[in-house]
């Protein structure tokens, strides 16, 4: 049993110091994983990795809420899953009419480098994995270890118990479905 489960362990005990010694055991993992999610969205996000990761563990470690991680592919399965919903609801923030709506920075040159924005990525992603989960669970939950965890293929098929063989077919699967069903999402609400 390695160090981050036997801590994992006493933190679903409800032991309040091992939330204490796990964060320097994961942080710079966690960071990884939030810089690299971070690089994919828009240049006007207003949200740093750091604040990601900060964010994501302080609702991993909840004393409040029973959590249970089997081992350390779960934990950073849940921290994907943490990172997903917290750039979700910042997106839907950003978007409420209240907090600028629709409008965003220009800056002069921005015209002629057309690129769409992340927040609408975003939400018609959470929207697409959250239909994907119900039909095909384990298809969604590969999504989520690959784009949001940053693992690599053969690190997401550990991490969700499932073969390399057939992670690679529902890899396939899932890149194509999510991008028709994104597709359609932006079609819809544009």
């Amino acid at each position: 049993m390695t160090a981050v489960t036997q801590i994992l362990a006493s933190i679903e005990q409800g032991n309040p110091q091992a939330a204490e010694q796990l964060l320097p055991l994961v942080y710079a993992e966690l960071r990884k994983l939030a810089a690299a999610r971070m690089a994919a969205e828009s240049q006007d996000h207003t949200l740093q990795p750091t604040a990601l990761v900060h964010e994501a563990y302080l609702r991993l470690v909840d004393v409040e809420r029973h959590q249970h991680w089997d081992n350390r592919g779960h934990f950073f399965a849940a921290a994907a899953e943490a990172m997903r919903r917290i750039l979700v609801e910042q997106a839907r923030h950003k978007r409420r009419e209240r907090h600028g709506g629709g409008l965003r920075r220009k800056e002069l040159l921005d015209e002629q480098l057309a690129a769409e924005p992340g927040d609408e990525r975003i939400l018609a992603l959470d929207e697409a994995l959250t239909k994907l989960s119900q039909i095909r669970p384990q298809a969604a939950q590969l999504v989520q270890l690959r784009f949001f965890a940053g693992l690599s293929a053969e690190e997401a098929a550990h991490a969700a118990g499932i073969a390399s063989r057939s992670a690679r077919r529902l890899w396939v699967f899932a890149r194509a479905w999510l991008r028709r069903e994104m597709e359609s999402w932006q079609d819809h609400n544009s």
